[in-house]
C-alpha cells in the first residue's frame, strides 16, 4: 500500500502545486505565475507604443520569450498534473492558457513584410493572458455563480429592453422623418433609442422637433434607472450566495478539475472519484 502511495506522490504533489493554494509552495507557485502574468501584459502593452517599442526592442522580445517558455512549461505541467488530460486541454482556462502562448512560436514561421499585418494580429492574442488572472480572484467565484443563477432574470431584462428601443425608436422615426434630423429608417431610429437609453449619446443623431425632444428626455431619464437594474439582480444574487456560504477550499479533483469542494470532503461532487488517493 505504501509503495502504491509513493508512486503517486510526484502526480499528486504536482497537482497540489499547480492547481491549489492552500500550501504556502502552492501559494508561492501562484504568485510567481501571477507576477509573470502581470509582466506580459505591461511587456505587450508596451510593445503597442511605437517609440518604447523602437527603444526597447530587444529587451521586450528576450522578455517575452521568457514569459513565453515559463507558460509554455506550465502548461505542459497542468497536463501532466492531471489524470485525465483532455478535461484541462478544452476546458476554458486550458483554451485560454494555449492561446495565450502559441502566438510568439507562430511568430517564428511568419517572416516577409506581407505577412507583417497578420503577425500583429497574431501577437495581440497574448492579451488573452489577462484572462489567466480570472482563476486567482476569489471574489469572482461568487461573481460567477451569481450571474449563472441570475442569467434568466437578465435574459428576461435585456429582452424588454430590446422591445423597449424598438417601439421607442419606431415612435421616434414617426415623429422626425421628413425633418432632416437623421432618423431615415427604423432601424436607424432603435440604434439611436440604445445609444440614449444607454445615455451614451453619441451625438450623430439628434432630434429636431419638439414632440421628439420631449421624447428624447424621457428616454434620458428612463436610461438613468433602466441601467441600474441588472446591477441590482447580481448584487442581490452575490449578497445571497454569501450568506449561503458553506465553508470550501482550493482543493482540486486530479480527474475533472472541478474545485471549490467542502472542507474534509474525500470526494469530488462532480465525477465521484476521490480527492485524496
Amino acid at each position: 500500500m505504501s509503495s502504491n502511495k509513493s508512486q503517486k506522490t510526484w502526480r499528486d504533489k504536482l497537482h497540489e502545486i499547480i492547481y491549489e493554494a492552500d500550501t504556502p509552495i502552492g501559494r508561492t507557485f501562484d504568485f510567481i505565475l501571477l507576477i509573470a502574468i502581470l509582466a506580459s501584459i505591461l511587456f505587450v502593452m508596451l510593445e503597442s507604443v511605437e517609440y518604447v517599442d523602437n527603444k526597447y526592442h530587444e529587451f521586450l522580445n528576450v522578455a517575452e520569450w521568457v514569459i513565453t517558455i515559463l507558460f509554455t512549461i506550465e502548461y505542459i505541467v497542468r497536463i501532466v498534473a492531471i489524470k485525465k488530460p483532455s478535461k484541462y486541454i478544452f476546458s476554458f482556462y486550458g483554451i485560454i492558457d494555449l492561446l495565450s502562448t502559441i502566438p510568439k512560436y507562430l511568430s517564428l514561421f511568419f517572416v516577409g513584410s506581407q505577412s507583417l499585418v497578420a503577425l500583429r494580429a497574431l501577437r495581440l492574442l497574448r492579451i488573452f493572458r489577462i484572462l489567466k488572472l480570472a482563476r486567482y480572484i476569489g471574489e469572482s467565484t461568487y461573481f460567477v455563480r451569481a450571474l449563472k443563477v441570475s442569467r434568466a432574470k437578465i435574459l428576461v431584462f435585456l429582452s424588454f429592453v430590446l422591445i423597449l428601443c424598438i417601439i421607442l425608436g419606431t415612435i421616434m422615426y414617426l415623429v422626425e422623418s421628413g425633418e432632416g434630423s437623421g432618423f431615415t429608417s427604423i432601424p436607424r431610429s432603435v440604434y439611436w433609442a440604445i445609444v440614449t437609453l444607454t445615455t451614451v449619446g453619441y451625438g450623430d443623431i439628434a432630434p429636431a422637433t419638439a414632440v421628439g425632444q420631449l421624447i428624447a428626455s424621457a428616454i434620458m431619464i428612463l436610461g438613468y434607472s433602466i441601467i441600474a437594474i441588472p446591477t441590482g439582480i447580481v448584487s442581490a444574487e452575490m449578497s445571497r450566495s454569501q450568506r449561503k456560504e458553506i465553508h470550501t477550499n482550493t482543493q482540486s479533483c486530479a480527474y475533472c478539475l472541478a474545485a471549490n469542494h467542502r472542507d474534509n470532503a474525500d470526494y469530488c461532487y462532480n465525477c465521484g472519484n476521490p480527492l485524496h488517493d
